[in-house]
C-alpha cells in the first residue's frame, strides 16, 4: 500500500432525513444532500469533514434497492436499526491494492445537487459487506475540490477529520487485508465479531465525537 487514508465512514440508516437531525442536535454535524447511487436503490447525504466525510446511507427506492447486492445488504442490516456498517480506504495506486487482493474494481456514480457528477472506483465491497471489519477500496475518478469532504458546510462542532475507527475481529487477516503501510491508517482492532464499531471525529476544541 504505497499511500493510504481512511476516506469515509458508512453510517446505514432507516431515514436520512431524521438521521441528519440527530447528528446536528447530538453532535454539532451538519449533513448535505449527496445524491442518489444510480441502479442502486439507495441514496445518501454527507457530512463533509475535510479530506474525509460520515456517508448517511439509506434506501430511496425499496423495489430498486431489492434487486442490487448494496440495497439489498442495507434492507438486511437495517432490520437492526441505525448503525456503522462499513468503512473505505482511499488507495494510491488503486490496482496496486486491487491485484494485490485479487479483487475485481466497479465504477460508480452518482449525481450532485447542482447536476455534476461524481465517479470512482471502487473494490472490495462484497467483502466488506461480508466482513465488516475490512474496510473497501476507492479511487476518485474527480478533481480533489469535489471530494465529498470538501463540500462546503457550516458546523457546530467545528470538526476537523476522522481520527480513528474501531473494529472488532482478526488483527492479523485485517492487516493482512490493508497491506503494507497499514501502520498509516489509525485503526484499532479489538477481538470479536467481524464489524465496524466505532470512529471518533477530531474537533477544533480538542474534544472528540464518538459515533457508535
Amino acid at each position: 500500500m504505497s499511500a493510504a487514508r481512511i476516506d469515509h465512514v458508512v453510517l446505514g440508516v432507516r431515514d436520512l432525513d431524521g438521521a441528519a437531525r440527530r447528528l446536528l442536535e447530538d453532535f454539532g454535524l451538519a449533513s448535505v444532500f449527496g445524491g442518489h447511487h444510480v441502479g442502486w436503490g439507495t441514496g445518501n447525504l454527507i457530512v463533509p469533514l475535510g479530506s474525509n466525510y460520515v456517508e448517511l446511507l439509506g434506501v430511496v427506492d425499496e423495489k430498486q434497492a431489492t434487486q442490487s447486492v448494496l440495497g439489498r445488504h442495507l434492507l438486511s442490516t437495517m432490520e437492526e436499526g441505525d448503525r456503522l456498517i462499513g468503512w473505505c480506504v482511499a488507495v494510491d495506486p488503486f490496482d496496486e491494492t486491487v491485484d494485490r487482493l485479487g479483487l475485481t474494481a466497479s465504477e460508480g456514480s452518482r449525481v450532485r445537487p447542482d447536476g455534476t457528477t461524481l465517479r470512482w472506483r471502487s473494490a472490495g465491497l462484497a467483502e466488506a459487506m461480508a466482513d465488516p471489519s475490512r474496510p473497501f477500496f476507492i479511487s476518485w475518478l474527480v478533481p480533489p475540490a469535489m471530494h465529498p469532504g470538501r463540500t462546503g458546510v457550516y458546523h457546530p462542532a467545528a470538526p476537523k477529520g476522522l481520527a480513528w475507527v474501531e473494529v472488532n475481529g482478526d488483527e492479523a487477516a485485517i492487516r493482512r487485508w490493508l497491506g503494507p503501510g497499514d501502520e498509516e491508517l489509525p485503526v484499532r482492532v479489538l477481538p470479536g465479531s467481524p464489524a465496524l464499531v466505532g470512529a471518533g471525529i477530531a474537533t477544533a476544541s480538542g474534544n472528540e465525537i464518538v459515533l457508535r
